[in-house]
């Protein structure tokens, strides 16, 4: 179960990710998924480090904490993505 709510968090935060992001993103949709999630691990671990993981009520440190991950994360990957898919179509 742990695995559906962590594609379900990855697909909204990757989607609000890329809504956030200036211009237009190239990734796929199933990329932006993966990078969503991967923001959503990283956000958790900075907000485990800084001791804002568990809290009373509602943690949004820690979802804003995703969030920006995901940004982050989507960004990234998106330059990297492009970068070799540049590469390949030089290549051909």
């Amino acid at each position: 179960m742990h695995w559906l709510w962590a594609i379900i968090v990855g697909f909204v935060l990757g989607l609000i990710a890329r809504a956030i992001l200036p211009g237009k993103q190239h990734q796929p949709l199933w990329l932006t998924v993966i990078f969503g999630i991967i923001g959503g691990v990283l956000g958790n671990a900075v907000a485990t480090w800084i001791g804002v993981n568990d809290t009373k009520g509602i943690d949004w440190i820690r979802h804003l904490l995703q969030l920006a991950g995901a940004v982050l994360i989507v960004g990234l990957g998106d330059m990297i993505y492009m970068s070799v898919r540049g590469n390949k179509r030089q290549m051909t």
